[in-house]
């Protein structure tokens, strides 16, 4: 692990757990050092062991590869989908590395925040050339309150 990458001094963040938004910057920020300190083009699964490494050492609770169960008139699948991220047990949070982000991302990632019954997720995808264009928010009848 680079210097970079290494947050060893850095104090762990105090913060309302109950502040999405608050949670969402520093996930957001997270992510664009790590895009810019690597870039675009390594596998998915790289940049997802990075970034939860960048998230515990900001001092957030995650849970990564979280297996999701589904339950539908009585038939229950354990393991019915993987989220990526989740963080503060509030925020969902998936990951892409392709060269843009494709429609059925956004509703892949709406339907995983219906399910697990959650206000917001954040679609990151390291693939896109500039950060900015491949971070979107996906909301679940939520609004932020400023």
């Amino acid at each position: 692990m680079t210097e970079e990458f290494s947050h060893k001094a850095t104090k762990p963040r105090k913060l309302d757990p109950d502040h999405l938004e608050e949670l969402a910057r520093i996930v957001v920020d997270c992510g664009y050092q790590l895009h810019r300190a690597l870039g675009p083009g390594l596998l998915e699964s790289a940049y997802e062991l990075l970034f939860c490494a960048e998230l515990k050492a900001r001092g957030l609770n995650i849970e990564c590869q979280l297996p999701v169960p589904i339950e539908h008139r009585g038939i229950l699948i354990e393991n019915a989908f993987r989220a990526d991220i989740l963080v503060e047990s509030r925020l969902l949070v998936e990951l892409k590395s392709t060269e843009s982000h494709a429609p059925v991302h956004a509703k892949q990632l709406l339907t995983y925040l219906r399910l697990m019954k959650l206000p917001l997720g954040l679609l990151i995808n390291f693939g896109a050339a500039a950060y900015k264009d491949g971070v979107r928010r996906i909301a679940n009848d939520y609004y932020a309150s400023h």
